[in-house]
């Protein structure tokens, strides 16, 4: 799969006036622990701190070309995706994953053809709790994301915005 054509500092200079909060930029806290430096997509959301339960779901499901976001409140004191995960997102159709929490087996990560971003990484997995919520509004670093929302990440940062921009 080719990569989208954009570059997110184009993103934001075209919706630099913005004041209605459709065109959002998530802070420069998360790192590329993925293989596909850029990737773009339609917002499926997950809130799931310390319990990856609900993204073994979602990556097991079809992707359709959709980026999931994963509401871990930036705990990372629990690994909410490893290399499994990642693997079977790339398999199903996952664009990207970008977790606010934490991550493990990076050669892995970085051997799955998905975009993953996330805030560190820790060799602790999560308990298996069975809890976690999806398709609802979340907060990642103070900024919302909305399930159907469109997320550009690319090597400068993340954008999101209420609709398409290409």
């Amino acid at each position: 799969m080719t990569a989208p054509e954009f570059a997110t500092c184009d993103l934001c200079d075209a919706h630099e006036g913005d004041t209605s909060g459709h065109f959002r930029v998530l802070p420069p806290v998360f790192r590329d622990y993925g293989s596909v430096p850029r990737f773009c997509g339609p917002v499926v959301t997950l809130r799931c701190p310390e319990d990856n339960s609900r993204v073994r779901e979602a990556v097991n499901s079809p992707g359709e070309g959709r980026v999931l976001v994963v509401d871990g409140a930036g705990s990372v004191r629990r690994a909410l995706v490893g290399g499994n995960l990642a693997a079977a997102a790339a398999k199903n159709g996952w664009v990207g994953i970008v977790v606010d929490g934490a991550v493990r087996d990076v050669a892995e990560l970085r051997a799955a053809a998905v975009g993953l971003r996330a805030l560190a990484l820790m060799p602790l997995r999560t308990e298996k709790r069975g809890e976690g919520q999806r398709d609802l509004p979340v907060q990642l670093q103070g900024v919302w994301v909305r399930p159907g929302d469109w997320l550009y990440a690319d090597e400068d940062g993340i954008v999101v915005s209420s609709k398409p921009l290409l």
